[in-house]
């Protein structure tokens, strides 16, 4: 189905580029403070004078206009540095207790003051549209529909982790172009859902149809063994995939199978991926499904993915510990045994079905149609709506979708664009389901959907109903939260917090701790690198797969039982299966199902920065680097901004040879004056995670690299001093003295929520606030859950 541009539609365009065009709303801010200025005129310029200032800071060129951000943000850096003692040094100037605190209460009101009056003005929030992910979610909710739309779009810029921060979202005539794609695949979808007879495609296979048809062929397809499809364990590309699963039509599919092992290894079982793709070279990439431990005993697995056509199902031994079948010309598998005896998985039976996640047909079509009387042909593909006033029952439907599509109660004059539309394409000949869907069309190209609809000041019901479910969920509100907005209950504390805990618990609230941890904790970049695997043989996708799995758990497990923030950086437990134990060298984990493990007391393991997805995404895959550990960790967990290094200190090139640790390349590097002031709180950090290589397992000594060949180099060095001048020997006690003040962390959860509920980074005129969102939680030991409810309470989240 395919539509042409309404003047609808294109006029919301228009508004749209028009958005990211109104000249910036300047504030008359009040001039700087008499104090303010006399104390930089006095404790800074000696040392920031003039271009070649210390830093490349120069006092005397410090603007006063807090209406550019930038001049603001300096500000803002100035402040934080004189209160935390940082500047001036000790050595450079003296400076009265009093003063200081004289200037820190002046120059705090004034910046306050200033950016509390351009919020009064503008909003806190500029204008905030749908990301990718929750465009693609908001469509399947309205229609009822599972197919992946995101891929369809350009990929979105990221700050800080986030891909939803107003301040940073852009729009372009390209991007607009994507939106009509994915619109018209949206609804090109939903339609055929509607028409979709209701008998499902399901497949039995036994062995034999798993195996290859010729046994002696060189196919790539599992082997047929006393009666069972084996893939041995090998490097050939595709080996283990199945022909005879390819799907012939787009969709969601259940896949079931009976799997055991051959030639089990001693102290485990033979851990297998399971993923799909075309499988063929030109078109290499294969899709991650889920993984498995086969053992002797036999076990049935289930898995739902998504398939595009042509697409087959891929099952092999994907442990890069086992031992590996030789191959040649595509031939692995020689008879009974198989090849040097290696392990393998044997397959006893499979069923493929095809299933709806956003559930079935009568479902999609009251999302589609609502109460239109309709008769559906499903052979000839056609929609018949039944009625006597036929443009009265459109008007009606079209109402109902607009309220929520724009998640919000529509009002006559809103609706009447499109009505008028509807209108005249069935004046223009028009099937009258062709005429609802081109008026859902011009709805869906709408600011009214694609943005945030947020009035000045404090939030209405229905923008507080849709901040929350995008918090929670990552889609529009559902029917219980939509109503609770139309009966005016959702400035209610205790409402708020029953609906986080309702949300929560739901099927669409589960995959909240997912979605904030890949960006929060840039999860969503696990695959940015891959470990070298000549230095990181144990590393493969089922460990990196696991990895994922245990902070995405970890996360939801601290929000279920609110514990405190403390746990963010240590506990005695954590979540395991079978693989990922054997990686971190602990013993006693048995089965493939992640679970809650009780650590050894000798385990550095427990809290986030132990966990192997946080140790991947922080190195480059090869090495590791203090500087780039130590500035994720004090911006993403301890709450500490680092502003960008000098343009003229350059960075530090590793020694992959290993004939020096990052210690030593760091100290010459270290000896700028510029550099102290960012490093006291990069390198703590940085260091005490030394312990752990690029690929997140625990190490003593670096690996040496010399003609391609590694070995155990020089020791790690995991000690260092906190900014405040405590010591600490390595992680554990710096862990320790982290948690002797925990609130800097609780902190900072609080406002990483803030930033992804609301669309905007925490700025100056918030942090009042934000500290009051941590007392609240401070009787529960500054629990999770209770931050989460202190932060959607709090007047940030609920003003725009």
């Amino acid at each position: 189905m395919s539509f042409t541009v309404s003047p609808i539609a294109a006029r919301a365009f228009a508004i749209l580029l028009g958005l990211f065009n109104v000249t910036a709303f300047a504030v008359e801010a009040s001039p700087l403070p008499k104090q303010t200025d006399a104390f930089i005129q006095s404790k800074c310029v000696d040392c920031h004078d003039g271009p070649g200032g210390d830093g490349g800071f120069d006092a005397r060129a410090l603007s006063h206009d807090l209406n550019d951000p930038k001049t603001m943000q300096r500000w803002v850096r100035i402040f934080d540095r004189v209160r935390d003692g940082e500047m001036p040094p000790d050595d450079s100037v003296e400076v009265d207790p009093d003063e200081a605190d004289q200037f820190l209460v002046n120059t705090s009101a004034w910046l306050h003051d200033a950016q509390k009056s351009h919020f009064d003005q503008v909003g806190r929030v500029q204008s905030r549209r749908l990301t990718n992910a929750q465009l693609e979610r908001t469509l399947q909710d309205l229609f009822a529909i599972d197919v992946p739309l995101a891929r369809l779009m350009p990929e979105e810029q990221r700050f800080d982790g986030f891909t939803g921060l107003a301040d940073h979202q852009s729009i372009s005539h390209f991007q607009l172009d994507s939106h009509l794609t994915v619109v018209d695949a949206a609804l090109d979808a939903a339609r055929r859902r509607v028409m979709e007879p209701d008998n499902e495609f399901r497949r039995d296979y036994d062995a034999r149809a798993i195996a290859r048809k010729n046994p002696n062929s060189r196919c790539r397809d599992p082997e047929m063994i006393d009666g069972k499809a084996v893939v041995w364990s090998s490097g050939l590309i595709f080996y283990g995939r199945i022909t005879s699963s390819t799907i012939a039509e787009d969709g969601w599919y259940r896949i079931t199978f009976d799997a055991t092992s051959v030639n089990t290894p001693n102290d485990s079982g033979v851990w297998c991926s399971v993923r799909n793709g075309r499988c063929v070279s030109n078109a290499p990439l294969l899709s991650w499904i889920g993984s498995f431990e086969a053992t002797q005993k036999r076990t049935t697995h289930t898995y739902d993915a998504w398939f595009q056509a042509g697409d087959m199902i891929e099952i092999r031994p994907g442990d890069e510990t086992l031992k590996r079948a030789k191959f040649a010309g595509g031939q692995v598998g020689a008879g009974e045994g198989g090849p040097q005896k290696v392990p393998g998985v044997a397959l006893h039976s499979m069923v493929v079905q095809r299933i709806h996640p956003a559930g079935d047909i009568d479902v999609a079509r009251r999302h589609l149609l609502g109460d239109l009387s309709v008769s559906i042909d499903t052979k000839k593909k056609r929609i018949q709506i039944n009625s006597e006033k036929l443009f009265a029952d459109l008007s009606k439907q079209l109402r109902r979708f607009a309220t929520r599509a724009f998640r919000r109660p529509v009002e006559g004059e809103e609706l009447k664009p499109y009505v008028q539309w509807m209108r005249q394409s069935l004046d223009d000949g028009a099937d009258p389901i062709d005429a609802l869907m081109s008026a859902y069309r011009a709805i869906l190209c709408s600011p009214r959907f694609l943005y945030f609809v947020e009035p000045m000041g404090p939030l209405d019901d229905h923008a507080i109903a849709t901040r929350l479910s995008y918090l929670l969920c990552g889609s529009m509100p559902d029917w219980t939260l939509t109503k609770l907005a139309r009966e005016g209950k959702l400035r209610n504390p205790k409402a708020l917090r029953g609906e986080v805990d309702r949300l929560l618990a739901s099927k669409r609230g589960q995959t909240f701790a997912r979605d904030f941890a890949d960006q929060w904790l840039d999860i969503s970049q696990i695959d940015f690198t891959e470990p070298d695997r000549k230095l990181y043989r144990d590393f493969d996708t089922v460990v990196q797969n696991a990895m994922v799995w245990e902070t995405q758990r970890y996360l939801e497990h601290l929000l279920e039982t609110n514990a405190g923030a403390e746990k963010l950086i240590r506990s005695d437990f954590t979540f395991l299966n079978s693989r990922l134990a054997r990686y971190y060298d602990i013993e006693g984990v048995d089965g493939d199902e992640l679970r809650k493990v009780k650590l050894p007391s000798d385990s550095p393991r427990g809290g986030l920065l132990s966990q192997g997805s946080i140790l991947k995404v922080t190195a480059n895959g090869t090495n590791t680097s203090p500087v780039l550990r130590g500035v994720w960790v004090s911006e993403r967990i301890l709450g500490t901004p680092i502003p960008p290094p000098p343009e003229s200190v350059p960075a530090v090139e590793p020694d992959i040879r290993g004939a020096k640790t990052i210690r030593q390349q760091l100290q010459k590097h270290l000896s700028d004056v510029s550099c102290n002031g960012c490093h006291q709180n990069i390198d703590p950090p940085g260091y005490a995670l030394e312990n752990f290589d690029a690929a997140g397992r625990w190490r003593d000594q670096y690996l040496q690299v010399n003609g391609g060949k590694s070995r155990r180099g020089l020791p790690v060095d995991a000690s260092f001093t906190m900014a405040d001048g405590r010591s600490f020997q390595d992680f554990d006690e710096f862990r320790s003295l982290i948690c002797e003040d925990i609130r800097p962390v609780a902190k900072n959860f609080a406002a990483h929520l803030l930033a992804y509920g609301t669309g905007a980074a925490i700025q100056f005129a918030d942090r009042d606030d934000l500290d009051r969102i941590v007392k609240d939680a401070s009787n529960d030991d500054y629990g999770l859950r209770s931050l989460l409810y202190a932060v959607v309470t709090s007047p940030t989240f609920l003003n725009k």
